[in-house]
């Protein structure tokens, strides 16, 4: 039997050890390797495009020489404004990226030494990075598989089983519950949505799924209006999972990496927040075959290119009013 990739040495192509043996400045060199790859690391003006700068070594800022404006290589990031030192921030990914299913903020406070607030919008900031990756714009071809699961909104039932009410009826449930629509291509890219309902799919695939593309759903009878303008193939699950290569297995595999990240490491997630946690799924399953070296240089070359956050710069303080 051949040996899983996670399993192998090729899987394995950093660690922290090797991060913070290098050093602060080796660190540094790789965000600025990432934020200007065409000059080979050298900067280049955000507000002019100027190749030819001044650097400001005791600031670690540049400054051009065109226009005299001053920056350092996380300005207009999503790393703008930030406090924590390079080596921590590679660090910080190296711990992300290695966590297959996730990694609670308590436990990635402990292990940077920062507040639970500092670890908390720095993994959601990385998120909207790795969004950049999962939401290209591009439609899904070939063939796609269509499903829908719901997070959330779990209600507690009473003590006394005559207090009980019967949380399958509507009137009972929650209003944070929401559905990850997702789809995903056979062997190709893996594309999350958040709605109030599973049928809201059919809407979502007209504009994101190729017309000359086909189909996998299961029996649920909101997918039934697929069949108007795609070839659809049907798996019944409640007579089996797969038959004769009809099946929705790699989609559900996402699912399955989703529900162990929010029940086994997050164990509450906002409804506000899903998608930031459906991206992440996402983004991890989609790149399961990358060795983690792989991984963090892909993450920080988003991050790097990534706008400064409007939702996370600045969020405690917003929060605190």
């Amino acid at each position: 039997m051949a040996q899983h990739f996670l399993l192998s040495a090729a899987s394995r192509t950093l660690s922290l050890r090797k991060i913070y043996k290098a050093g602060e400045d080796a660190a540094y060199e790789t965000f600025c390797q990432m934020r200007w790859p065409e000059t080979d690391g050298e900067a280049v003006c955000p507000r002019c495009g100027c190749c030819e700068t001044y650097s400001i070594t005791t600031r670690r800022k540049f400054k051009c020489k065109g226009c005299y404006h001053q920056f350092s290589v996380t300005s207009g990031t999503i790393f703008a404004s930030r406090k924590m030192a390079f080596v921590d921030l590679l660090a910080a990914i190296c711990i992300i990226v290695n966590a297959s299913k996730g990694v609670s903020m308590i436990q990635l406070s402990r292990d940077l030494d920062c507040q639970y607030k500092t670890a908390f919008v720095l993994a959601h900031k990385l998120r909207e990075a790795m969004a950049q990756e999962v939401h290209t714009g591009e439609v899904l071809g070939g063939h796609v598989e269509i499903d829908g699961a719901y997070f959330g909104g779990h209600i507690r039932p009473e003590n006394r089983k005559e207090d009980r009410k019967d949380r399958r009826l509507k009137e009972n449930r929650s209003d944070r519950r929401r559905v990850v629509v997702a789809f995903r291509e056979r062997a190709g890219r893996t594309l999350p949505f958040i709605g109030r309902t599973e049928a809201e799919g059919v809407a979502l695939a007209i504009e994101n799924v190729d017309r000359m593309a086909t189909i996998s759903a299961d029996e649920a009878t909101h997918w039934d209006e697929l069949h108007e303008a795609w070839q659809v193939e049907r798996v019944n699950h409640s007579v089996c999972y797969s038959d004769h290569g009809k099946h929705t297995n790699m989609v559900e595999s996402y699912f399955s990496r989703l529900r162990r990240m929010v029940v086994g490491q997050h164990h509450h997630v906002s409804p506000r927040y899903l998608h930031q946690y459906a991206n992440h799924a996402a983004w991890l399953e989609d790149n399961r075959r990358t060795s983690n070296g792989g991984l963090a240089k892909a993450l920080v070359a988003n991050a790097m290119s990534a706008p400064a956050s409007r939702t996370w710069a600045g969020y405690w303080q917003r929060v605190a009013k």
